[in-house]
Protein backbone atom coordinates (compact mmCIF):
# COMPACT_ATOMS: atom_id res chain seq x y z
CA UNK A 1 0.00 0.00 0.00
CA UNK A 2 3.35 2.54 0.84
CA UNK A 3 4.24 1.74 -2.93
CA UNK A 4 0.77 2.39 -4.12
CA UNK A 5 0.74 5.60 -2.23
CA UNK A 6 3.89 7.22 -2.87
CA UNK A 7 3.10 6.39 -6.93
CA UNK A 8 -0.11 8.33 -6.67
CA UNK A 9 1.67 11.59 -4.65
CA UNK A 10 4.42 11.23 -7.61
CA UNK A 11 1.49 11.63 -10.23
CA UNK A 12 -0.27 14.34 -8.80
CA UNK A 13 -1.03 16.82 -11.54
CA UNK A 14 0.67 14.99 -14.18
CA UNK A 15 -1.97 14.24 -17.10
CA UNK A 16 -4.80 12.31 -16.42
CA UNK A 17 -3.80 8.98 -19.14
CA UNK A 18 -0.86 8.57 -16.49
CA UNK A 19 -3.88 7.16 -14.17
CA UNK A 20 -2.97 3.82 -16.84
CA UNK A 21 0.42 3.36 -15.22
CA UNK A 22 -1.52 1.64 -12.21
CA UNK A 23 -3.05 -0.69 -13.90
CA UNK A 24 -2.58 -4.31 -11.79
CA UNK A 25 -2.73 -5.70 -8.55
CA UNK A 26 -1.09 -3.91 -5.73
CA UNK A 27 -1.16 -5.06 -2.73
CA UNK A 28 -2.65 -3.47 0.79
CA UNK A 29 -2.33 -5.59 3.38
CA UNK A 30 -2.13 -9.34 4.48
CA UNK A 31 -3.52 -11.19 1.39
CA UNK A 32 -5.49 -8.16 0.80
CA UNK A 33 -4.73 -6.67 -2.96
CA UNK A 34 -6.27 -4.43 -5.08
CA UNK A 35 -6.41 -4.78 -9.13
CA UNK A 36 -6.58 -2.14 -11.32
CA UNK A 37 -8.41 -3.49 -14.12
CA UNK A 38 -9.20 -0.62 -16.75
CA UNK A 39 -8.15 3.23 -15.87
CA UNK A 40 -10.96 5.78 -17.53
CA UNK A 41 -9.14 7.02 -20.38
CA UNK A 42 -10.08 10.60 -18.86
CA UNK A 43 -12.36 12.12 -15.93
CA UNK A 44 -15.52 12.57 -18.52
CA UNK A 45 -15.52 8.51 -19.26
CA UNK A 46 -17.22 5.33 -17.61
CA UNK A 47 -15.69 4.99 -14.54
CA UNK A 48 -12.31 2.81 -13.62
CA UNK A 49 -13.37 -0.65 -12.58
CA UNK A 50 -11.04 -2.11 -9.98
CA UNK A 51 -11.22 -5.03 -7.73
CA UNK A 52 -10.56 -6.26 -3.93
CA UNK A 53 -8.99 -9.27 -3.51
CA UNK A 54 -9.31 -11.09 0.12
CA UNK A 55 -9.05 -14.26 1.90
CA UNK A 56 -12.29 -15.57 2.92
CA UNK A 57 -10.91 -16.87 6.55
CA UNK A 58 -10.33 -13.04 7.19
CA UNK A 59 -14.29 -12.90 7.03
CA UNK A 60 -14.49 -15.32 9.83
CA UNK A 61 -17.23 -16.80 7.35
CA UNK A 62 -17.78 -20.42 7.59
CA UNK A 63 -16.11 -22.21 4.50
CA UNK A 64 -19.46 -24.57 4.59
CA UNK A 65 -21.65 -22.22 4.53
CA UNK A 66 -20.74 -21.52 0.52
CA UNK A 67 -19.84 -25.23 0.00
CA UNK A 68 -23.07 -27.56 -0.89
CA UNK A 69 -24.20 -29.53 -3.86
CA UNK A 70 -26.52 -26.98 -4.87
CA UNK A 71 -23.77 -24.20 -4.82
CA UNK A 72 -26.44 -21.38 -5.67
CA UNK A 73 -28.74 -21.46 -2.91
CA UNK A 74 -25.56 -20.22 -0.73
CA UNK A 75 -23.43 -17.93 -3.42
CA UNK A 76 -26.19 -15.97 -4.35
CA UNK A 77 -27.65 -14.98 -1.11
CA UNK A 78 -24.05 -14.45 0.34
CA UNK A 79 -23.26 -12.60 -2.46
CA UNK A 80 -26.18 -10.37 -2.68
CA UNK A 81 -25.96 -9.75 1.49
CA UNK A 82 -22.30 -8.86 1.54
CA UNK A 83 -22.76 -6.61 -1.40
CA UNK A 84 -25.08 -4.66 0.32
CA UNK A 85 -22.84 -4.11 3.34
CA UNK A 86 -19.93 -2.78 1.10
CA UNK A 87 -22.69 -0.63 -0.60
CA UNK A 88 -23.40 0.84 3.19
CA UNK A 89 -19.68 1.55 3.35
CA UNK A 90 -18.10 2.93 0.27
CA UNK A 91 -17.19 6.16 0.27
CA UNK A 92 -18.04 9.06 -2.60
CA UNK A 93 -15.70 8.22 -5.21
CA UNK A 94 -16.34 4.22 -5.28
CA UNK A 95 -19.45 2.38 -5.87
CA UNK A 96 -20.59 -1.29 -5.99
CA UNK A 97 -23.71 -2.93 -8.56
CA UNK A 98 -26.23 -2.19 -5.48
CA UNK A 99 -28.84 -4.76 -5.32
CA UNK A 100 -32.68 -3.36 -5.55
CA UNK A 101 -35.27 -5.32 -3.45
CA UNK A 102 -34.66 -8.62 -5.81
CA UNK A 103 -31.73 -11.29 -4.63
CA UNK A 104 -30.15 -11.73 -8.04
CA UNK A 105 -26.92 -13.47 -9.36
CA UNK A 106 -24.82 -10.87 -10.05
CA UNK A 107 -21.31 -9.95 -10.95
CA UNK A 108 -20.41 -7.47 -7.78
CA UNK A 109 -18.79 -10.12 -5.56
CA UNK A 110 -17.50 -13.57 -6.31
CA UNK A 111 -15.57 -16.60 -4.28
CA UNK A 112 -12.76 -18.26 -6.32
CA UNK A 113 -11.49 -20.84 -4.41
CA UNK A 114 -10.75 -19.72 -0.85
CA UNK A 115 -10.66 -15.53 -2.22
CA UNK A 116 -13.47 -13.28 -2.53
CA UNK A 117 -13.39 -10.84 -5.38
CA UNK A 118 -15.70 -7.44 -4.56
CA UNK A 119 -16.04 -5.43 -8.01
CA UNK A 120 -16.36 -1.80 -7.87
CA UNK A 121 -16.55 1.34 -9.82
CA UNK A 122 -13.27 3.74 -8.87
CA UNK A 123 -14.32 7.80 -10.15
CA UNK A 124 -10.67 8.69 -9.69
CA UNK A 125 -9.98 11.91 -8.88
CA UNK A 126 -9.24 14.90 -11.10
CA UNK A 127 -8.89 18.76 -11.97
CA UNK A 128 -9.98 19.51 -14.80
CA UNK A 129 -7.98 16.46 -16.88
CA UNK A 130 -4.93 17.06 -13.91
CA UNK A 131 -4.33 13.66 -11.38
CA UNK A 132 -5.28 14.89 -7.71
CA UNK A 133 -2.77 12.30 -6.75
CA UNK A 134 -2.95 12.97 -3.06
CA UNK A 135 -7.09 12.65 -3.03
CA UNK A 136 -6.20 9.63 -4.74
CA UNK A 137 -4.30 8.35 -2.51
CA UNK A 138 -6.55 8.90 0.08
CA UNK A 139 -9.60 6.79 -1.60
CA UNK A 140 -7.42 4.09 -2.86
CA UNK A 141 -5.38 3.81 -0.18
CA UNK A 142 -7.23 4.48 2.68
CA UNK A 143 -10.73 5.25 2.61
CA UNK A 144 -11.38 1.92 0.27
CA UNK A 145 -9.50 -0.48 2.86
CA UNK A 146 -11.68 1.06 6.03
CA UNK A 147 -14.87 0.53 3.90
CA UNK A 148 -13.64 -3.28 3.00
CA UNK A 149 -12.47 -3.78 6.64
CA UNK A 150 -15.61 -2.42 8.07
CA UNK A 151 -18.37 -4.26 5.62
CA UNK A 152 -15.81 -7.74 5.65
CA UNK A 153 -13.07 -8.47 7.92
CA UNK A 154 -13.38 -10.26 11.04
CA UNK A 155 -17.34 -10.17 10.68
CA UNK A 156 -19.00 -10.76 14.48
CA UNK A 157 -21.42 -13.03 15.41
CA UNK A 158 -24.23 -10.22 14.93
CA UNK A 159 -22.77 -9.94 11.60
CA UNK A 160 -22.65 -13.56 10.49
CA UNK A 161 -25.94 -14.56 12.11
CA UNK A 162 -27.64 -11.61 9.91
CA UNK A 163 -26.00 -13.52 6.84
CA UNK A 164 -26.89 -16.67 7.55
CA UNK A 165 -30.30 -15.45 7.97
CA UNK A 166 -30.28 -14.52 4.55
CA UNK A 167 -29.08 -17.87 3.24
CA UNK A 168 -31.86 -19.37 5.52
CA UNK A 169 -34.36 -17.42 3.86
CA UNK A 170 -32.96 -17.93 0.41
CA UNK A 171 -33.31 -21.52 0.47
CA UNK A 172 -36.93 -21.35 1.83
CA UNK A 173 -37.27 -19.44 -0.71
CA UNK A 174 -36.06 -21.63 -3.31
CA UNK A 175 -38.31 -24.56 -1.78
CA UNK A 176 -41.53 -23.18 -2.46
CA UNK A 177 -40.98 -22.03 -5.70
CA UNK A 178 -39.66 -25.48 -6.19
CA UNK A 179 -42.66 -27.22 -4.45
CA UNK A 180 -45.38 -25.12 -6.89
CA UNK A 181 -45.81 -27.54 -9.79
CA UNK A 182 -46.27 -30.28 -7.48
CA UNK A 183 -48.77 -28.65 -5.49
CA UNK A 184 -50.90 -27.77 -8.62
CA UNK A 185 -49.67 -23.97 -8.56
CA UNK A 186 -48.36 -20.88 -10.26
CA UNK A 187 -48.06 -18.82 -7.42
CA UNK A 188 -48.24 -18.62 -3.43
CA UNK A 189 -48.44 -15.27 -1.26
CA UNK A 190 -47.97 -15.99 2.38
CA UNK A 191 -50.77 -14.32 4.87
CA UNK A 192 -48.63 -11.20 6.56
CA UNK A 193 -47.27 -10.26 2.62
CA UNK A 194 -47.26 -6.50 2.00
CA UNK A 195 -47.59 -5.74 -1.78
CA UNK A 196 -48.31 -2.34 -2.79
CA UNK A 197 -45.40 -0.53 -3.18
CA UNK A 198 -44.50 3.19 -1.55
CA UNK A 199 -45.41 4.91 -5.47
CA UNK A 200 -45.41 4.29 -8.74
CA UNK A 201 -41.86 4.68 -9.27
CA UNK A 202 -40.46 2.91 -6.10
CA UNK A 203 -39.94 -0.53 -5.09
CA UNK A 204 -40.20 -0.14 -1.59
CA UNK A 205 -43.48 -1.87 0.79
CA UNK A 206 -45.75 0.93 1.32
CA UNK A 207 -45.79 1.80 4.80
CA UNK A 208 -48.39 0.99 7.22
CA UNK A 209 -50.61 -0.58 4.20
CA UNK A 210 -52.69 -3.38 4.58
CA UNK A 211 -50.95 -6.96 4.68
CA UNK A 212 -52.27 -9.92 2.50
CA UNK A 213 -54.95 -12.45 4.16
CA UNK A 214 -55.79 -15.15 1.72
CA UNK A 215 -59.40 -16.80 1.43
CA UNK A 216 -59.79 -19.98 3.34
CA UNK A 217 -60.93 -22.21 0.34
CA UNK A 218 -57.70 -21.09 -1.79
CA UNK A 219 -55.70 -21.53 1.30
CA UNK A 220 -52.27 -23.78 0.95
CA UNK A 221 -49.51 -24.63 3.71
CA UNK A 222 -45.96 -25.41 3.26
CA UNK A 223 -43.55 -25.71 6.42
CA UNK A 224 -40.29 -24.27 5.54
CA UNK A 225 -37.00 -26.64 5.85
CA UNK A 226 -34.33 -23.80 7.07
CA UNK A 227 -36.70 -21.86 9.52
CA UNK A 228 -38.90 -24.07 10.43
CA UNK A 229 -41.38 -21.86 10.05
CA UNK A 230 -44.91 -22.83 8.48
CA UNK A 231 -46.56 -20.47 6.00
CA UNK A 232 -50.18 -19.98 5.17
CA UNK A 233 -51.11 -18.48 2.29
CA UNK A 234 -53.21 -18.08 -1.14
CA UNK A 235 -52.11 -20.67 -3.27
CA UNK A 236 -53.25 -19.84 -7.43
CA UNK A 237 -54.39 -22.59 -9.05
CA UNK A 238 -52.72 -24.18 -12.11
CA UNK A 239 -55.55 -23.15 -14.89
CA UNK A 240 -57.15 -20.12 -15.79
CA UNK A 241 -57.60 -17.60 -12.66
CA UNK A 242 -59.35 -14.17 -13.38
CA UNK A 243 -58.71 -11.24 -10.79
CA UNK A 244 -61.60 -8.62 -10.43
CA UNK A 245 -62.72 -5.95 -8.67
CA UNK A 246 -62.98 -2.42 -8.20
CA UNK A 247 -60.40 0.12 -9.77
CA UNK A 248 -58.18 1.02 -7.25
CA UNK A 249 -59.00 -2.01 -5.07
CA UNK A 250 -55.45 -3.55 -5.53
CA UNK A 251 -56.41 -6.16 -8.85
CA UNK A 252 -52.84 -4.72 -10.63
CA UNK A 253 -50.95 -4.66 -7.28
CA UNK A 254 -51.56 -8.19 -6.98
CA UNK A 255 -50.58 -8.94 -10.44
CA UNK A 256 -47.31 -7.02 -10.02
CA UNK A 257 -46.51 -8.87 -6.76
CA UNK A 258 -46.93 -12.56 -9.17
CA UNK A 259 -44.94 -10.91 -11.92
CA UNK A 260 -41.82 -10.26 -9.77
CA UNK A 261 -42.60 -13.29 -7.71
CA UNK A 262 -40.18 -15.01 -10.34
CA UNK A 263 -37.12 -13.90 -8.47
CA UNK A 264 -36.68 -13.58 -4.32
CA UNK A 265 -36.60 -10.94 -1.72
CA UNK A 266 -34.45 -9.11 1.01
CA UNK A 267 -35.45 -9.37 3.89
CA UNK A 268 -38.25 -6.71 4.81
CA UNK A 269 -38.97 -6.55 1.01
CA UNK A 270 -43.24 -7.43 2.09
CA UNK A 271 -42.74 -10.14 -0.78
CA UNK A 272 -40.61 -12.50 0.84
CA UNK A 273 -42.94 -15.28 0.38
CA UNK A 274 -44.87 -13.92 -3.08
CA UNK A 275 -43.83 -16.91 -4.87
CA UNK A 276 -44.26 -17.92 -8.70
CA UNK A 277 -43.11 -20.28 -10.66
CA UNK A 278 -39.69 -19.35 -12.46
CA UNK A 279 -40.89 -19.20 -16.14
CA UNK A 280 -44.23 -17.03 -15.57
CA UNK A 281 -44.22 -14.44 -17.98
CA UNK A 282 -46.21 -11.37 -18.74
CA UNK A 283 -47.12 -9.91 -21.37
CA UNK A 284 -49.23 -6.58 -22.74
CA UNK A 285 -49.78 -5.20 -26.28
CA UNK A 286 -46.91 -2.78 -27.68
CA UNK A 287 -47.73 -0.88 -30.48
CA UNK A 288 -44.86 -0.45 -32.99
CA UNK A 289 -42.68 -3.33 -31.90
CA UNK A 290 -40.81 -5.66 -34.62
CA UNK A 291 -42.02 -8.88 -35.72
CA UNK A 292 -39.43 -11.33 -36.90
CA UNK A 293 -40.80 -14.62 -38.46
CA UNK A 294 -43.65 -15.94 -36.18
CA UNK A 295 -46.46 -18.08 -35.89
CA UNK A 296 -49.41 -15.80 -35.54
CA UNK A 297 -51.84 -17.64 -36.99
CA UNK A 298 -53.57 -19.23 -33.86
CA UNK A 299 -54.60 -15.84 -33.07
CA UNK A 300 -54.43 -14.08 -36.75
CA UNK A 301 -55.85 -15.42 -39.39
CA UNK A 302 -56.19 -14.71 -43.16
CA UNK A 303 -55.13 -11.00 -43.50
CA UNK A 304 -56.95 -8.42 -45.93
CA UNK A 305 -53.39 -8.13 -47.27
CA UNK A 306 -52.97 -11.68 -47.98
CA UNK A 307 -49.62 -11.51 -45.58
CA UNK A 308 -48.80 -14.77 -44.82
CA UNK A 309 -49.43 -15.12 -40.70
CA UNK A 310 -47.88 -18.53 -40.30
CA UNK A 311 -44.32 -16.86 -40.13
CA UNK A 312 -45.45 -13.33 -39.69
CA UNK A 313 -43.36 -10.44 -40.19
CA UNK A 314 -43.32 -6.56 -39.92
CA UNK A 315 -41.22 -3.93 -38.47
CA UNK A 316 -44.50 -1.92 -37.16
CA UNK A 317 -47.00 -4.89 -35.51
CA UNK A 318 -50.49 -3.37 -34.01
CA UNK A 319 -51.54 -3.50 -30.69
CA UNK A 320 -53.22 -7.19 -31.01
CA UNK A 321 -50.95 -8.28 -33.49
CA UNK A 322 -47.91 -7.41 -31.33
CA UNK A 323 -49.55 -9.24 -28.15
CA UNK A 324 -50.69 -12.15 -30.32
CA UNK A 325 -46.69 -12.55 -31.37
CA UNK A 326 -45.60 -12.24 -27.45
CA UNK A 327 -47.89 -15.24 -26.83
CA UNK A 328 -46.62 -17.32 -29.05
CA UNK A 329 -43.26 -16.09 -28.47
CA UNK A 330 -43.52 -16.81 -24.50
CA UNK A 331 -44.67 -20.30 -25.32
CA UNK A 332 -41.86 -20.94 -27.54
CA UNK A 333 -39.46 -19.62 -24.48
CA UNK A 334 -40.86 -22.55 -22.28
CA UNK A 335 -43.60 -20.70 -20.46
CA UNK A 336 -45.91 -22.43 -17.71
CA UNK A 337 -47.99 -19.15 -17.23
CA UNK A 338 -49.09 -16.29 -18.70
CA UNK A 339 -49.69 -13.31 -16.70
CA UNK A 340 -52.14 -10.66 -18.30
CA UNK A 341 -53.84 -7.38 -17.58
CA UNK A 342 -56.42 -6.14 -19.46
CA UNK A 343 -55.27 -2.33 -19.11
CA UNK A 344 -52.36 -2.82 -20.73
CA UNK A 345 -53.77 -5.60 -23.16
CA UNK A 346 -55.26 -4.53 -26.71
CA UNK A 347 -58.85 -5.60 -26.71
CA UNK A 348 -59.71 -6.90 -29.95
CA UNK A 349 -57.12 -9.37 -29.09
CA UNK A 350 -58.59 -10.30 -25.47
CA UNK A 351 -61.82 -10.61 -26.47
CA UNK A 352 -65.36 -9.67 -28.66
CA UNK A 353 -68.48 -9.43 -27.73
CA UNK A 354 -72.13 -11.24 -28.75
CA UNK A 355 -73.18 -7.95 -30.56
CA UNK A 356 -69.76 -7.49 -32.41
CA UNK A 357 -69.86 -11.13 -33.89
CA UNK A 358 -73.26 -10.80 -34.76
CA UNK A 359 -72.17 -7.29 -36.55
CA UNK A 360 -69.05 -8.78 -38.08
CA UNK A 361 -68.85 -12.25 -39.89
CA UNK A 362 -66.45 -14.90 -38.96
CA UNK A 363 -65.37 -14.96 -42.44
CA UNK A 364 -64.65 -10.97 -41.76
CA UNK A 365 -62.20 -10.88 -38.61
CA UNK A 366 -58.95 -12.34 -39.08
CA UNK A 367 -58.52 -12.74 -35.12
CA UNK A 368 -59.05 -15.39 -32.45
CA UNK A 369 -59.11 -13.63 -29.48
CA UNK A 370 -57.62 -14.85 -26.69
CA UNK A 371 -60.97 -15.84 -24.84
CA UNK A 372 -61.35 -18.42 -27.77
CA UNK A 373 -57.84 -20.28 -27.05
CA UNK A 374 -57.02 -19.52 -23.57
CA UNK A 375 -58.84 -23.02 -22.22
CA UNK A 376 -57.05 -24.75 -25.25
CA UNK A 377 -53.52 -23.15 -23.97
CA UNK A 378 -53.93 -24.93 -20.29
CA UNK A 379 -55.89 -28.06 -21.61
CA UNK A 380 -54.06 -29.25 -24.64
CA UNK A 381 -50.52 -27.65 -23.62
CA UNK A 382 -50.80 -27.15 -20.01
CA UNK A 383 -50.15 -23.32 -19.54
CA UNK A 384 -51.94 -21.49 -17.06
CA UNK A 385 -53.11 -18.35 -17.37
CA UNK A 386 -53.77 -15.45 -14.92
CA UNK A 387 -55.46 -12.40 -15.95
CA UNK A 388 -57.14 -9.00 -14.35
CA UNK A 389 -60.03 -7.72 -15.66
CA UNK A 390 -62.33 -5.28 -14.13
CA UNK A 391 -64.21 -4.35 -17.78
CA UNK A 392 -65.58 -7.51 -19.31
CA UNK A 393 -66.75 -10.79 -18.06
CA UNK A 394 -66.18 -12.82 -21.29
CA UNK A 395 -63.56 -14.67 -19.33
CA UNK A 396 -65.58 -16.22 -16.10
CA UNK A 397 -67.08 -18.41 -19.31
CA UNK A 398 -63.28 -20.03 -19.58
CA UNK A 399 -61.84 -19.62 -15.68
CA UNK A 400 -61.44 -22.47 -13.20
CA UNK A 401 -60.92 -19.65 -10.30
CA UNK A 402 -62.12 -15.95 -9.73
CA UNK A 403 -60.59 -14.03 -7.28
CA UNK A 404 -62.37 -10.63 -6.52
CA UNK A 405 -59.93 -7.69 -4.35
CA UNK A 406 -61.46 -6.23 -2.06
CA UNK A 407 -59.75 -3.09 -0.53
CA UNK A 408 -56.81 -5.26 -1.31
CA UNK A 409 -58.06 -8.21 0.44
CA UNK A 410 -58.60 -11.72 -2.05
CA UNK A 411 -62.24 -13.27 -1.97
CA UNK A 412 -62.82 -16.31 -3.81
CA UNK A 413 -65.72 -15.53 -5.84
CA UNK A 414 -65.74 -18.53 -7.82
CA UNK A 415 -69.11 -19.92 -6.86
CA UNK A 416 -70.50 -16.93 -7.84
CA UNK A 417 -68.96 -15.96 -11.24
CA UNK A 418 -69.82 -20.03 -12.56
CA UNK A 419 -73.68 -18.70 -11.79
CA UNK A 420 -73.33 -15.86 -14.03
CA UNK A 421 -70.89 -17.93 -16.66
CA UNK A 422 -72.54 -19.20 -19.94
CA UNK A 423 -71.47 -22.23 -21.52
CA UNK A 424 -68.76 -22.21 -23.38
CA UNK A 425 -69.22 -21.08 -27.04
CA UNK A 426 -72.78 -19.31 -26.33
CA UNK A 427 -70.75 -16.39 -27.93
CA UNK A 428 -69.54 -18.33 -31.12
CA UNK A 429 -70.15 -17.67 -34.29
CA UNK A 430 -70.04 -20.58 -36.08
CA UNK A 431 -66.70 -21.31 -36.30
CA UNK A 432 -64.20 -23.04 -33.51
CA UNK A 433 -60.99 -21.76 -34.46
CA UNK A 434 -58.53 -25.10 -35.70
CA UNK A 435 -56.69 -26.30 -32.90
CA UNK A 436 -53.66 -24.40 -31.39
CA UNK A 437 -50.38 -26.40 -32.72
CA UNK A 438 -47.11 -24.49 -31.07
CA UNK A 439 -44.94 -24.23 -33.58
CA UNK A 440 -41.15 -25.55 -33.64
CA UNK A 441 -38.88 -23.19 -32.08
CA UNK A 442 -36.88 -21.01 -34.59
CA UNK A 443 -33.25 -20.86 -35.27
CA UNK A 444 -32.15 -17.23 -35.55
CA UNK A 445 -28.97 -15.09 -37.08
CA UNK A 446 -28.01 -12.24 -35.89
CA UNK A 447 -25.57 -9.94 -37.35
CA UNK A 448 -22.43 -9.24 -36.10
CA UNK A 449 -21.73 -5.42 -34.86
CA UNK A 450 -19.19 -4.24 -35.38
CA UNK A 451 -18.65 -2.81 -31.25
CA UNK A 452 -20.19 -5.04 -28.83
CA UNK A 453 -23.97 -4.48 -28.12
CA UNK A 454 -24.58 -2.08 -25.33
CA UNK A 455 -26.80 -1.56 -22.70
CA UNK A 456 -28.50 2.46 -22.32
CA UNK A 457 -30.23 2.35 -18.98
CA UNK A 458 -32.81 -0.60 -17.98
CA UNK A 459 -35.17 -0.60 -21.11
CA UNK A 460 -32.74 0.33 -24.27
CA UNK A 461 -30.21 -2.24 -26.12
CA UNK A 462 -27.78 -0.42 -28.94
CA UNK A 463 -26.71 -3.20 -30.93
CA UNK A 464 -24.91 -1.55 -33.89
CA UNK A 465 -27.09 1.05 -35.44
CA UNK A 466 -30.33 -0.12 -34.03
CA UNK A 467 -31.82 0.43 -30.58
CA UNK A 468 -33.86 -2.67 -29.05
CA UNK A 469 -36.61 -1.56 -26.68
CA UNK A 470 -37.70 -3.85 -24.14
CA UNK A 471 -39.37 -1.26 -21.94
CA UNK A 472 -42.26 -3.49 -22.27
CA UNK A 473 -40.56 -6.53 -19.96
CA UNK A 474 -41.81 -5.89 -16.67
CA UNK A 475 -40.09 -8.76 -15.19
CA UNK A 476 -37.07 -6.90 -16.55
CA UNK A 477 -35.91 -5.21 -12.86
CA UNK A 478 -32.63 -4.47 -13.47
CA UNK A 479 -30.01 -2.32 -15.37
CA UNK A 480 -27.36 -5.06 -14.54
CA UNK A 481 -29.87 -7.51 -15.88
CA UNK A 482 -30.26 -5.64 -19.32
CA UNK A 483 -26.52 -5.43 -19.39
CA UNK A 484 -26.15 -8.88 -19.63
CA UNK A 485 -28.96 -9.53 -22.20
CA UNK A 486 -26.36 -7.12 -24.21
CA UNK A 487 -23.34 -9.54 -23.64
CA UNK A 488 -25.34 -12.42 -24.22
CA UNK A 489 -26.16 -11.21 -27.76
CA UNK A 490 -23.07 -10.58 -28.63
CA UNK A 491 -22.16 -14.47 -27.62
CA UNK A 492 -25.49 -15.15 -29.73
CA UNK A 493 -24.34 -13.19 -33.07
CA UNK A 494 -20.82 -15.21 -32.71
CA UNK A 495 -22.85 -19.05 -32.76
CA UNK A 496 -23.40 -21.64 -35.09
CA UNK A 497 -26.30 -21.58 -37.23
CA UNK A 498 -28.79 -24.77 -37.00
CA UNK A 499 -29.75 -24.12 -33.29
CA UNK A 500 -32.93 -22.91 -31.81
CA UNK A 501 -33.14 -19.61 -30.24
CA UNK A 502 -34.28 -21.19 -27.22
CA UNK A 503 -31.08 -24.22 -27.16
CA UNK A 504 -28.70 -21.04 -27.35
CA UNK A 505 -29.92 -18.68 -24.48
CA UNK A 506 -30.52 -21.73 -22.19
CA UNK A 507 -26.81 -23.15 -22.79
CA UNK A 508 -25.33 -19.48 -22.04
CA UNK A 509 -27.78 -19.02 -19.02
CA UNK A 510 -26.76 -22.28 -18.01
CA UNK A 511 -22.91 -21.95 -17.82
CA UNK A 512 -23.59 -18.57 -15.69
CA UNK A 513 -25.55 -20.90 -13.03
CA UNK A 514 -23.41 -23.85 -13.03
CA UNK A 515 -19.99 -22.89 -14.31
CA UNK A 516 -17.14 -22.00 -11.09
CA UNK A 517 -17.11 -18.68 -12.97
CA UNK A 518 -20.86 -18.00 -12.40
CA UNK A 519 -22.01 -14.34 -14.02
CA UNK A 520 -18.56 -13.95 -14.77
CA UNK A 521 -18.91 -16.37 -17.75
CA UNK A 522 -21.11 -13.58 -19.90
CA UNK A 523 -18.47 -10.54 -19.28
CA UNK A 524 -17.01 -9.56 -22.74
CA UNK A 525 -13.69 -8.54 -20.94
CA UNK A 526 -12.04 -12.14 -20.26
CA UNK A 527 -11.30 -14.12 -17.75
CA UNK A 528 -9.93 -13.05 -13.96
CA UNK A 529 -10.43 -8.94 -15.17
CA UNK A 530 -13.15 -7.23 -13.35
CA UNK A 531 -16.55 -8.33 -15.48
CA UNK A 532 -18.45 -5.36 -15.04
CA UNK A 533 -22.16 -4.70 -13.71
CA UNK A 534 -23.70 -7.95 -14.37
CA UNK A 535 -26.98 -9.78 -12.95
CA UNK A 536 -28.28 -12.97 -14.22
CA UNK A 537 -31.29 -12.36 -16.28
CA UNK A 538 -34.36 -15.31 -17.46
CA UNK A 539 -34.44 -17.11 -20.75
CA UNK A 540 -37.79 -14.92 -21.30
CA UNK A 541 -36.36 -11.98 -21.05
CA UNK A 542 -33.18 -12.51 -23.16
CA UNK A 543 -35.37 -13.78 -25.85
CA UNK A 544 -37.88 -11.28 -25.99
CA UNK A 545 -34.81 -8.55 -26.54
CA UNK A 546 -34.00 -11.19 -29.40
CA UNK A 547 -37.29 -10.96 -30.64
CA UNK A 548 -37.59 -7.13 -30.68
CA UNK A 549 -34.65 -6.61 -33.13
CA UNK A 550 -35.31 -5.01 -36.27
CA UNK A 551 -33.06 -7.14 -37.88
CA UNK A 552 -33.87 -9.98 -37.25
CA UNK A 553 -33.81 -12.86 -39.49
CA UNK A 554 -35.04 -15.99 -39.07
CA UNK A 555 -33.80 -19.40 -40.66
CA UNK A 556 -36.78 -21.57 -40.67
Amino acid sequence: MAHLEAELHRLDGAGYGAYKKLRGPHRLGDGIALHIDKVQSDPYAPPSLVQVELPLSATNIDRELVANDRPSLSLVPVGDHLTRRVARELPEGLSIDSPGQQVLARSSLALRGDSIFVRMDAALPARGRRILGHAAAKLLCHALPRAIERALLDLGNRELQGLNEAVDLYADQEFVRDQLPASGLVAFIADGSVLPRAAGNSDLPLKNSTTFQSPESLRRTFTLPRSGRTLTGLGIPEGVTLIVGGGYNGKSTILRAIEDGVYNHVTGDGREFAITVGDATALRAEDGRAVTGVDVSPFIGDLPSGAATNHFTTSNASGSTSQAASVIEAVESGASALLIDEDTSATNFMIRDERMRQLVPADKEPITPLVDRVRELYDNHGISTVLVAGGSGAFLDVADHVLMLDAYTPKDKTEAAKALARPRGAESDGEQPQPYRPAPGRTISLDSPRKPPQAKGLHTIRYGQEFIDVSSLSQLVDPSQTRSIAAILSQLSEAGDGIPLRQKVEEILQRAEQSPSGVDSLSPFGAGRHPGRLALPRVHEVMAAVNRYRRLKVRN
